[in-house]
Parts: C-alpha cells; sequence; structure tokens
C-alpha cells in the first residue's frame, strides 16, 4: 500500500491515509507505519472499521499486548481496554495529563485508541511532547536530572479517593491501594530506536525522586510538570467514529478532555507491552 504521511503539528503528531489497519499490513507498509510512529511519536488514523480481532493484530504487530492489572477488559477480549463515559457520568477515564503504565516494573510501548462512538462536540485528546520537553531545558537542568531515577506507582492514581478509580464511571476499575508496587524508572529515558532523550515523568503515577522524600520532590517534579504541558509542545485530536491514535508512551503525555457533558463515548484501547 502507498500510505501518506502529514505532519499536524510543529512537535509532535502526523496523520497516516492510504491503508486500510483492518488488513494484514504488508512488510513495507509496516515499516513506513512504525517509522512515522517513531518519528512523529503519535499518529493518526480516518475511517478504519476494526473488529475486535483486527484491533488485537494491528497491536500485535508491534509486540504482546497489556492486560491492565486495575480495569476490566472488553468481555472476551481481556486485552482490550474499553473506555466508555455515559451520558449520566460527571467525570472522564483518562482526563489528566499522563503516560500510560509507568505504573509497572516494565513500561508499555504504547496506546492504540480507536474510536467506536464519539460525542456530537468535545472529547478531543491533547498530546504533549516530552522529547520536546526535554530538549528545552537548560545545560544545567540536564545534567541534574540525568543521575536521577524516579518512583512511579498506581496506588494514589488507582485508590478508592484516586482519579482513576473516582472518573471509572461504567467502569470496572480495581481499588489498588496496598497492592500496586513502585517501581523506579530513569528521569531521562533514551529512546530505543530514535536514541533522543525524553522526560519520563508524569502527574498521575510519579511520587518522588529515588532517595528524596515526596516533599523535597515535589517543588522539582512540579516544575517539570508545568514546563512539560507548555503549549508548543502538544498537539490536539478531534475524533470521529472510526479515528484512531497510537501513542508512544516512552516520549508522549496525554490528555482525554472532558467537555461533553449529557453525551456517550466510547473508545477501545490496546497497548503494547515492551519487549
Amino acid at each position: 500500500m502507498a500510505i501518506t504521511v502529514k505532519r499536524v503539528a510543529g512537535a509532535l503528531g502526523a496523520e497516516i491515509s492510504g491503508v486500510d489497519l483492518s488488513k494484514e499490513l504488508d512488510g513495507p507498509t509496516f515499516d513506513a507505519i512504525h517509522r512515522a510512529f517513531v518519528d512523529h511519536e503519535v499518529i493518526f488514523f480516518r475511517d478504519q472499521s476494526l473488529t475486535p480481532e483486527q484491533h488485537k493484530a494491528f497491536g500485535r504487530r508491534f509486540g504482546s499486548l497489556n492486560i491492565h492489572p486495575y480495569v476490566k477488559g472488553m468481555d472476551g477480549h481481556p486485552e482490550i481496554m474499553e473506555i466508555i463515559k455515559e451520558p449520566t457520568d460527571k467525570l472522564n477515564f483518562g482526563g489528566g495529563w499522563h503516560s500510560d503504565m509507568s505504573f509497572l516494573e516494565t513500561p508499555s510501548i504504547g496506546s492504540i485508541l480507536y474510536a467506536v462512538e464519539v460525542p456530537d462536540f468535545g472529547g478531543d485528546t491533547l498530546f504533549a511532547s516530552m522529547t520536546k520537553a526535554y530538549d528545552t531545558l537548560s545545560p544545567g537542568l540536564k545534567q541534574t536530572l540525568e543521575g536521577l531515577r524516579a518512583v512511579h506507582s498506581a496506588n494514589r492514581e488507582y485508590s478508592a479517593q484516586g482519579a482513576s478509580a473516582q472518573k471509572r464511571g461504567s467502569m470496572q476499575v480495581a481499588d489498588a491501594e496496598g497492592m500496586a508496587g513502585e517501581f523506579t524508572h530513569p528521569v531521562v529515558k533514551v529512546h530505543p530506536v530514535t536514541g533522543r532523550k525524553a522526560l519520563y515523568v508524569n502527574p498521575a503515577f510519579t511520587l518522588r525522586f529515588e532517595g528524596w522524600k515526596e516533599r523535597e520532590s515535589k517543588p522539582l517534579l512540579d516544575y517539570l510538570f508545568d514546563h512539560a504541558r507548555y503549549e508548543a509542545y502538544t498537539c490536539r485530536f478531534q475524533w470521529r467514529a472510526g479515528s484512531i491514535a497510537f501513542w508512544d508512551n516512552r516520549s508522549v503525555w496525554h490528555f482525554a478532555l472532558n467537555d461533553y457533558p449529557g453525551q456517550r463515548r466510547h473508545m477501545r484501547r490496546v497497548t503494547v507491552d515492551a519487549v
């Protein structure tokens, strides 16, 4: 297939056309999609029609699929998370800046989100490049961060009082408090394909720096969080039914906007584990 890759913003993001993801991809087409994924950090597709099996098959071209430890998967397809906000739900799932699954010992490569049903207005997703966020730090701060590791955990976000639990609405979300471990990851992550450096902390799952108290960590983490969501590092995707977004969790944050009161939004997500 001859595909077209069109950049959507200065910091990150590209829309790919000329491909039907319900079909098995030949080698050159897959290579072109993979290249766009690592070059642009998040890629978008329109007018797709995927069954759950086809959705999983596309994800498996990039690696094994994750089964979320705290959110119940789709019946018969535990690898697929159904993200549903009913008209009566007030809060939404994913409504804050974060990187998926950084709370795992081996975090995921990326997430592939497919739109089944979208509201008449609103419900866009914002994405932010942590590569751009790192590149624009001062040399002194880069040097400070280089040797640091940060502690990530699902305990706070997925506790009974946590944001994800409160936003579950019609979804089945387990209480992870006291169950989730704490894992450390480098604050500066080197992408295994491009070799580029990116900030690897996020407001949802990063608790503190390794060897630091949370109170000591907070001022620097807050600065990094504020810096990383600067508008110039972001792009915005307006969903239509059949749209797909595939983002690199190693270098991208995302934020699902909750600006469609009284409407239904139904998405399906598979997450690709690291090899």
